[in-house]
């Protein structure tokens, strides 16, 4: 058992107002694993004003400084990398490899990335008579999500941190463990008191006050679009700034020509990494119906070898779903396209032998229409759907029908058609005849997908605001050095 009794505000491990808790459940056994404190608004309250009150000097600390601080923060997660990967394999239930690899070190590849950045960033731009500045936006209200927990909370406190903003960190209820661990990191590091705040709490609560309390200058999610339109119209009568990065339903296009061996190895894995729970998993494949048989054998049989099981078990391929209410939500699906498509690998029901704990089987649906619902709508599980297309302009066309534009993938027999038609895609980011996630390159969404982009320079600059100074003309500009270095 993990448990955690305290909260960290203001610099210290506190008791929360209640005496409310959240139970953490393991997603292979469904047994309980641990439990961190239920905040109140009384604790949300308390963080923000330690925010608010930490801001003034924090925002003063040269830049320079604060990106070491994210630096640290980056050498403190791989110290820890061994009981972090093994905390999220059993919240997430995303299998040990990928945990090390992703949910460990993406995240403090992304501190890392960040803290270069802001090193790089160019402290002034002169235009005209004016010389334009950046200030770090203030307070940050930062809301994760379950399926990525700590590089969700990674991307969006190491900007903040080192653009010089304070801030509250609201974690999942189901995935709360790991952003513990890196409280514990902070605290380590000896931070003003006040710069990091972690509340635990439930959404409806800690999340409505972060995005409504006149004292956030600005609030970023990652989670549902439904959950970042409430965020929205919560954050809308303060007229804050609002970061969201939101669903996905992202395709896969082949294009006649392609090699099917790379591009289906590629569209299965894009599909299934974390057990399909993954906003920017590539779940729809559309593919010409002149090759969609050989597609579909050549996914049945991928698919089909899967190994199921134990995430924390080297041997299995893929785990479970992360808690209940998310295997009801995959398995009813899998029901739905069982009406609407052609089952190919999987279907309803457990894998063979695993009775305990929220897994269902890697499933894959053929033949289906573009407007299938589980071909718009976002599952979340290892579900992938084949969508077959006549000439390549209606293959583009089904790729760009959804509410969704995320991610997405092109597949092509050589790279500058690959790049004609990614151009075309109504989408975030696209992998490119496999081209692999670059933690340095923007990432968010259009449409339903969100605002704003997190990662990289682009995420930094979402921290700051921009302050133009007016002067009677450029012979009377200060020398730079006058502007210090915290911008």
């Amino acid at each position: 058992m993990i448990e955690h009794n305290t909260l960290y505000i203001d610099g210290e491990w506190v008791a929360p107002s209640g005496g409310d808790s959240i139970t953490v459940i393991e997603a292979a056994t469904g047994e309980v694993i641990g439990s961190v404190p239920s905040g109140d608004a009384a604790d949300a309250e308390r963080a923000i004003a330690a925010a608010r009150k930490a801001f003034e000097g924090w925002s003063q600390v040269p830049i320079a400084e604060r990106a070491d601080v994210v630096s640290a923060i980056a050498a403190g997660l791989r110290e820890r990398e061994d009981e972090l990967a093994r905390i999220m394999s059993q919240e997430v239930g995303t299998i040990l490899a990928i945990s090390v690899r992703v949910q460990v070190g993406l995240a403090a590849s992304v501190f890392e990335t960040i803290a270069e950045a802001a090193r790089e960033l160019p402290t002034e731009e002169r235009i005209g008579n004016s010389i334009v500045i950046r200030v770090p936006v203030g307070v940050v209200g930062a809301i994760t999500p379950w399926n990525y927990p700590l590089y969700q909370l990674a991307a969006k406190v190491g900007p903040a941190l080192a653009a010089g903003c304070t801030v509250v960190v609201k974690p999942s209820s189901v995935a709360p463990l790991s952003n513990f661990i890196l409280a514990d990191i902070i605290d380590g590091l000896g931070l003003p008191a006040g710069v990091f705040n972690l509340v635990s709490g439930p959404g409806a609560l800690i999340g409505e006050m972060l995005s409504s309390h006149p004292e956030v200058d600005m609030v970023s999610i990652t989670g549902s679009t439904g959950a970042g339109v409430r965020v929205s119209e919560a954050a809308a009568p303060t007229v804050k700034k609002v970061a969201l990065e939101l669903g996905g339903k992202s395709a896969f296009l082949i294009v006649e020509g392609a090699d099917l061996d790379a591009a289906i190895a590629n569209a299965v894995r894009g599909c299934f990494v974390n057990n399909g729970q993954t906003c920017s998993a590539t779940t729809r494949l559309i593919v010409p119906n002149e090759i969609i048989d050989e597609v579909e054998v050549r996914v049945a049989a991928m698919v089909n070898a899967m190994t199921v099981g134990n995430p924390l078990d080297p041997e299995v391929d893929l785990g479970p779903v992360a808690s209940a209410a998310q295997h009801k939500v995959v398995s009813d699906y899998i029901e739905i396209g069982m009406t609407e498509g052609t089952l190919i690998a999987g279907g309803p029901g457990r894998p063979d032998g695993l009775n305990a704990g929220y897994f269902v089987k890697p499933t894959v649906f053929s033949r289906l229409s573009p407007k299938a619902r589980i071909v718009q709508e976002e599952i979340f599980g290892p579900v992938l759907a084949i969508v077959g297309y006549d000439g390549l302009d209606q293959g583009i066309e089904f790729a760009n029908d959804s509410e969704f534009g995320l991610s997405g993938a092109v597949f092509a027999a050589d790279i500058p058609t690959a790049v004609s038609v990614a151009k075309r895609l109504r989408t975030g980011q696209v992998s490119v005849n496999g081209g692999r996630f670059n933690a340095k390159a923007p990432f968010g969404g259009f449409k339903t997908s969100g605002i704003g982009r997190e990662l990289g320079h682009h995420g930094l600059m979402e921290y700051f605001e921009m302050l133009s100074l007016q002067f009677p003309s450029s012979d009377d500009f200060p020398s730079s050095d006058d502007f210090g270095s915290t911008v």
